[in-house]
């Protein structure tokens, strides 16, 4: 992958070698967000309005659902389990315990993405995968597109993800998984209308 900057230091970073979280510190504050999945650098835009009407809702529904060993973070905040792996997911549920004042080091109990254009191959794909070898024990993605739309992966007793429900629009997402919630995907989308 080849990425450009007007930078000149930033035109030397990982040349010839996979990237690493120290690469990261060396990416453009320019409102894109950089991520690492073995080593390769996966750069996205600032998301739209859907994107982030979804993300906000969902985000204080569990922050007002959360309990007190957990707690809930939105991006931009890593998840740097290796040298060559830092995600930072919309939103993501964690134990109080593993979390550090940069990032969280091990798996979040909870990883969430909401889709955009550009993004939903990565999300539904790669970044997916990625959640999954780290033992992200859920994975929840949000289509954001009217009526709205709500994936729950779960690990298996083989640490693989499986679908465990799907919802649309007005139907209701009753999980005890990280902790009591009921989503509506529709109703992450009011914001959306006067």
């Amino acid at each position: 992958m080849t990425t450009m900057s007007a930078d000149p230091d930033f035109a030397e970073v990982a040349q010839g070698r996979p990237f690493t979280v120290h690469d990261l510190e060396a990416m453009p504050d320019d409102g894109h967000r950089y991520e690492l999945i073995d080593g390769m650098l996966i750069v996205t835009p600032a998301p739209g309005w859907s994107h982030q009407q979804s993300s906000g809702a969902l985000f204080v529904a569990l922050w007002n659902a959360c309990t007190p060993e957990f707690r809930v973070l939105s991006a931009p905040f890593g998840v740097r389990t290796s040298v060559r792996n830092e995600l930072q997911p919309d939103i993501l549920v964690a134990r109080y315990v593993d979390l550090t004042p940069k990032n969280l080091p091990v798996a979040p109990v909870l990883a969430v993405e909401v889709l955009s254009e550009s993004t939903a191959l990565n999300d539904l794909n790669n970044k997916k995968a990625a959640y999954e070898r780290m033992g992200a024990a859920s994975y929840w993605v949000v289509d954001p597109e009217p009526p709205g739309g709500l994936t729950v992966f779960e690990l298996n007793s083989q640490g693989r993800y499986r679908q465990v429900a799907s919802v649309c629009g007005e139907e209701k997402l009753a999980t005890d998984r990280p902790f009591p919630i009921i989503i509506v995907p529709a109703r992450l989308l009011d914001g959306l209308r006067p």
